[in-house]
């Protein structure tokens, strides 16, 4: 089993499916001679040419259309976003056409395209470049919104989403991609080289509490566990890994053995993704919660410059740990 970063699980993903089916390919801006601007690329455009890694100009509403179109005709594009930011500009082609056109044909066109890239805060990019934008596109019927937080599921659940007929926003962390993990080594063609999108995750056992988390605070969760373990506090920390669909039941089974909840995401408190999981597991569990659901989120202001507050801003080990005392009764 090898361990590789989250770059290079992204990569191995993205060649092995190019490899499969030559009418995967990729377009973006600096995916080709650049090789990606987190390197996420690299290599491709080397390996398929430049008719299947495509250089694209600052345009993400044109290179959004067209990739739709493509897919449209049966292709299956990828399309990079620098990061999920500039992703604004193209919300129009994402939501309006992506997600709705399998619909309003009547089923006569399916829109098998991804749009993946970097997502949620990065180190010192201000407030334009450090928006966690989930539950933007979980609102949204049509599209299926995927945050892998490890190199395992990045590799596994991309190729998923390569391969689904319908439009999959792939959302990265932006400070996972040096992070490594362990990755199979699963020959091409095997069903368990994929993972399914709409499948949870239980990343530590744990009998007391159960914490929520995706992407980069699956990490802080973890982190905290081991904090709190040394306490005698035993954590569960469940990853969704996929917003929508999401897996109701995993992460119910888990609230009801442990009978406490905290969820914990970086974006902002209201109407944050955070809250859609609280209604749910309140639904599905309210006759064993032994507490009130706790939620933890980054604050409620733009990301700051400066480092310092950068860190204060946003959910860090101490913010867990406090949360799953409360919830505890212990505070």
């Amino acid at each position: 089993m090898a361990v590789i970063s989250y770059r290079e699980a992204l990569n191995q993903a993205m060649r092995e499916e190019m490899e499969r089916d030559e009418n995967v390919f990729i377009m973006g801006e600096e995916v080709g001679h650049y090789n990606g601007a987190y390197k996420v690329t690299q290599g491709l455009l080397q390996r398929f040419s430049e008719r299947r890694v495509i250089d694209a100009p600052i345009a993400e509403m044109g290179f959004a259309g067209i990739g739709i179109g493509a897919a449209m005709v049966g292709l299956r594009p990828i399309i990079e976003f620098m990061t999920f930011n500039f992703s604004l500009v193209a919300i129009d082609q994402i939501v309006n056409n992506a997600a709705k056109i399998y619909q309003m044909s009547g089923g006569q066109y399916h829109i098998p395209i991804v749009f993946r890239g970097p997502g949620g805060p990065a180190v010192q990019v201000g407030s334009q470049h450090s928006q966690s934008l989930e539950s933007y596109y979980a609102h949204v019927p049509g599209l299926k919104v995927v945050m892998p937080s490890t190199a395992a599921d990045a590799k596994g659940l991309l190729k998923s989403a390569i391969r689904d007929d319908n439009p999959v926003v792939f959302i990265e962390g932006e400070t996972l991609y040096n992070t490594t993990w362990e990755v199979p080594d699963v020959a091409p063609g095997s069903p368990s080289e994929l993972i399914p999108i709409g499948k949870a995750d239980v990343k530590r056992t744990g009998k007391d509490i159960t914490l929520i988390a995706w992407s980069k605070m699956v990490w802080t969760c973890l982190d905290a566990s081991k904090v709190l373990a040394e306490q005698g506090i035993e954590c569960e920390v469940v990853d969704p890994r996929t917003l929508r669909p999401l897996d109701v039941e995993t992460l119910a089974t888990s609230v009801k053995k442990t009978g406490r909840c905290v969820i914990v995401e970086v974006g902002w408190p209201v109407a944050g993704f955070g809250a859609e999981v609280a209604y749910q597991m309140q639904k599905h569990c309210m006759d064993v919660l032994d507490a009130p659901i706790e939620r933890v989120t980054s604050d409620d202001v733009p990301m700051p410059y400066a480092k310092n507050l950068e860190l204060e801003v946003q959910p860090q080990v101490a913010d867990v740990v406090a949360a799953v005392k409360r919830a505890l009764y212990m505070e």
